[in-house]
């Protein structure tokens, strides 16, 4: 019972194919038929692709010897359809089965690859004539099933037998035999292993295509929640400052709303900037902006600097870790002072950035927006903010640290080569 279970499943296995094939073809129809009316280019979409159908018309080879059986003129006719019904089913079976390639490749499949051939060389010495062109269908089988390294080497074995039998059957006529065995064997392979490799490489190419537009929507998406989340913060901090400042000393105030003009107008370059994607972080912009942002709020900003000139790269991701770790004691620390040391050697940088507030670092620990997780999601475990710039730095071959300090309050460390490839996307923050 077990090859009427594998038959089914084999008929199954057709069906299946054929609507795929006809899903496919309908596809592609209707691109070309929209692309028509839309008066633009037509799809690069080849088809759909190539099934066992594709091969079903070469059977007609075998009409010769299917006409001698009505005919009369095969001598054991029962013995000679039956061979012509094991051929055939094992012909289809075999095609059918070579354009998945985890069913081309299965022990089944060779298996029946090879009774295919023994079936071929029975009736080809027993009949010869019309019986001898089932060789070059054997070797269109052969090449379908069989695309590898090794193909050549079966290729010619298959038409040395062709030739061999031919010749014993039908003498020098076992030319054209072995020319049509070995030309359908090698053919066949080449078209559709070419065929294979085009879908590959058109998918590769549509992957690819499909990551990069992923990649330059996670950089439009991360410039923009960083350059709003930093900027909204300095403009909140300062209105609130200005708002204070207003009833007792109206010129601080006015300083205070001349800031924010100054950081919107920044923002809305910095934002054009990000759309066009030429935006470059600036290490010394970033701490100007620390040094005003930090006072704003009371917090006294102490910047020490000192090490080797840094290459442009190297200065802009260390920009993003002042804009983040800077925006967070702003708006969640609690601090009274700020302290942002650079030093470096000439092989590597350190940017150390402390406060003196409560030791979380980001607030109230609830993740973002109305505060920020706990000193264990900067380091990594959760958040955005810091966990990105870690990630970062370490694919530009340094680190980062953040967590509460012994002497109390918060600290963050970055550690950066001094020259390398870094990547230039920004982090996100984890103040929105």
């Amino acid at each position: 019972m077990s090859w009427i279970r594998e038959v089914t499943c084999q008929v199954r296995q057709w069906q299946a194919a054929r609507a795929r094939w006809r899903a496919d073809m309908e596809r592609f129809k209707a691109e070309q038929r929209a692309a028509r009316k839309s008066g633009g280019k037509m799809p690069e979409n080849p088809g759909p692709p190539p099934t066992g159908f594709a091969l079903l018309p070469w059977l007609l080879m075998g009409m010769g010897a299917f006409s001698n059986l009505l005919q009369g003129e095969t001598p054991n006719p029962w013995i000679g359809g039956l061979g012509l019904l094991a051929f055939n089913s094992l012909y289809v079976y075999v095609t059918f089965r070579a354009f998945v390639k985890q069913t081309r490749e299965a022990r089944s499949t060779r298996l029946a690859l090879v009774l295919m051939g023994l079936v071929t060389c029975g009736l080809a010495l027993g009949y010869g004539g019309s019986w001898l062109y089932f060789f070059p269908l054997l070797g269109l089988a052969t090449g379908a099933v069989l695309r590898g390294p090794r193909l050549g080497q079966i290729g010619l074995g298959v038409t040395a037998l062709a030739a061999v039998v031919s010749f014993y059957r039908a003498g020098w006529d076992a030319v054209n035999v072995a020319y049509g065995t070995f030309l359908s064997t090698m053919v066949t392979a080449a078209i559709l292993s070419l065929s294979e490799a085009v879908r590959e490489l058109r998918a590769a190419r549509e992957e690819l295509a499909r990551r990069a537009v992923e990649k330059e929507r996670l950089r439009f998406s991360r410039d923009l929640h960083d350059l709003l989340g930093h900027t909204l913060s300095v403009i909140v901090v300062k209105s609130e400052a200005a708002r204070r400042l207003a009833h007792r000393d109206l010129d601080a105030a006015l300083v205070q709303v001349t800031d924010i003009e100054s950081v919107g107008r920044q923002a809305l370059t910095e934002i054009r900037e990000a759309v066009t994607g030429y935006r470059e972080g600036s290490l010394a912009t970033e701490l100007d902006g620390a040094r005003s942002a930090l006072s704003a709020v009371g917090v006294e900003p102490v910047v020490r600097q000192s090490g080797p000139p840094l290459v442009p790269q190297t200065e802009a991701l260390l920009g993003w870790v002042v804009r983040e770790a800077v925006t967070n004691v702003v708006r969640h620390s609690g601090a009274t002072r700020c302290e942002i040391t650079l030093d470096g050697t000439p092989d590597r940088v350190r940017l150390t950035i402390t406060d003196d507030g409560d030791g979380n670092g980001n607030g109230n620990g609830n993740g973002d927006g109305d505060g920020a997780p706990s000193a264990s999601s900067t380091l990594g475990i959760g958040g955005t903010g810091l966990k990105g710039l870690t990630e970062r730095l370490t694919a530009a071959g340094g680190s980062l640290r953040a967590g509460p300090s012994p002497r109390g309050g918060f600290t963050v460390t970055a550690e950066l080569p001094v020259e390398g490839q870094l990547p230039m996307e920004p982090a996100e923050l984890s103040v929105l």
